[in-house]
């Protein structure tokens, strides 16, 4: 293991007098604010590495945002001042490993959502000498710069990336879109499950919602396939609000990091007709009328979920559009299926309902090589635990028994899963710890 020092972190009882001094009187850059809900703290990072280093070290003003947070506590003890150093490592699963083994105390014995799309885990002071280390394992992608003025002076800031994730199942290469964020009840989410045991793992903000990632799948092979297609653009306000909607690029933008164009995509096959999944197969044409947003695609669709989708009631009229799905098979454009079957070479859909009555996963494989998009019957690495269902499925039951069967063809055999909603972590694999499969490595991402 090889860490280098990526920031230093300094707790701030008020955080426009701490910029006052690094931004205007030091002249430092400062990035956008960052919320990082496992901290309960919002994250000021300031570039001093130098124009040259733009991986270089930082300082990182912390926020309380939270009475109980970490820094709430230690700036009552201590006031403001130096709260820890972190040191960046490459593989930070392996790294926590290497320093169990020779006996140092762990503050966080599996890593944690930290700032700026990174996973992050605490050593105790106890073991440092004294001082709080962190170790961060950065995400892969680069931010969006945007430039703005302030008081006559020109700044630099950071709106908060997001880059598409590739992975190579045999031949056949899978990209994890994006399309923004929703923000919502983490009781809607974890259903029966306590709060006291959701938190850490997806941490709520003050008003109980949890952040959740929307990720279509893109899969590259014989043919361009779209998985989902995220919420669309023509989400109302009514609807934008309900959902906590967060969108700073969308998948047209993640189309384009991906390098590929709307007309080059085959076929679009839908997980279920859900708004934040069906949002984006039409776009708004001439006169106002919805049409297919990807010319020469076929739309694949369960034949029961159409149904479904088409015989709206009170408790489902409000996760569909119409506009979303109406308008491809009156272009004649849609393709609807009944059983488990083979959509392209590589790629087969699976019934399991519970979410909806029709959901499907989705199941990759090339070269004895397997993955799997289960879509939102495990959303997110915080789902694995079989008994861990969303209150917004429809068939909890038949949720809990399909996840268990899934997870009896993945766990402790590589294969990989690609989660949905998931804010931090676009896929993992999924392995057995004391017999149970709950733990999650990280998956490594394919490069180029």
């Amino acid at each position: 293991m090889k860490a280098i020092l990526d920031h230093v972190g300094i707790a701030v009882k008020d955080v426009q007098a701490a910029l006052a001094f690094y931004r205007d009187a030091l002249g430092l850059e400062v990035e956008a604010p960052e919320e990082v809900a496992s901290q309960r703290v919002r994250a000021h990072f300031l570039p001093v590495g130098g124009p040259d280093q733009r991986d270089g070290p930082k300082l990182e003003l912390l926020e309380s945002t939270s009475a109980d947070s970490p820094i709430a506590k230690y700036l009552e003890k201590r006031g403001p001042g130096i709260h820890h150093i972190t040191l960046r490592v490459d593989d930070i699963a392996a790294a926590l490993a290497q320093l169990k083994s020779r006996g140092v105390r762990l503050v966080d014995e599996s890593p944690l959502p930290g700032a700026e799309g990174a996973l992050v885990a605490f050593i105790h002071p106890s073991s440092a000498h004294g001082v709080l280390v962190e170790l961060k394992q950065a995400a892969s992608r680069q931010p969006s710069v945007i430039r703005h003025q302030s008081e006559g002076a020109s700044h630099t800031s950071q709106v908060e990336p997001q880059t598409v994730t590739r992975f190579k199942v045999g031949e056949l290469e899978l990209v994890s879109l994006y399309d923004g964020f929703l923000h919502l009840d983490g009781g809607a989410i974890f259903g029966v499950v306590p709060k006291s045991m959701w938190a850490s793992r997806l941490p709520p903000d003050d008003r109980n919602r949890v952040r959740l990632a929307i990720r279509p799948l893109l899969v590259r092979g014989v043919r361009t396939m779209l998985i989902d297609a995220g919420l669309g653009d023509e989400t109302d306000d009514r609807t934008r609000k309900l959902l906590g909607v967060e969108r700073g690029r969308g998948l047209a933008q993640a189309l384009e990091e991906a390098g590929v164009r709307p007309e080059e995509i085959d076929i679009v096959l839908a997980t279920h007709l859900h708004l934040d999944h069906a949002g984006g197969f039409t776009v708004r044409g001439a006169g106002g009328r919805f049409r297919p947003r990807f010319p020469r695609a076929r739309y694949v669709a369960r034949r029961g979920e159409w149904e479904d989708a088409t015989h709206l009631n009170d408790r489902t009229r409000i996760d569909y559009r119409p506009d979303h799905y109406m308008p491809l098979a009156e272009a004649g454009r849609l393709e609807l299926v009944d059983e488990d079957q083979t959509i392209m070479p590589g790629v087969r859909v699976r019934r399991t309902g519970g979410h909806t009555q029709h959901h499907q996963a989705i199941w990759i494989e090339s070269n004895d090589e397997r993955a799997v998009y289960p879509a939102d019957i495990m959303p997110t690495s915080a789902h694995v635990p079989a008994a861990w269902i969303g209150g917004i499925d429809l068939y909890p039951l038949e949720t809990m028994n399909s996840k268990k069967a899934l997870l009896g063809e993945v766990a402790d055999n590589g294969t990989l899963v690609l989660f949905d909603h998931d804010p931090q972590m676009p896929a993992a694999r999924i392995v057995l710890e004391d017999g149970k499969p709950r733990a999650l490595a990280p998956a490594t991402a394919h490069r180029g």
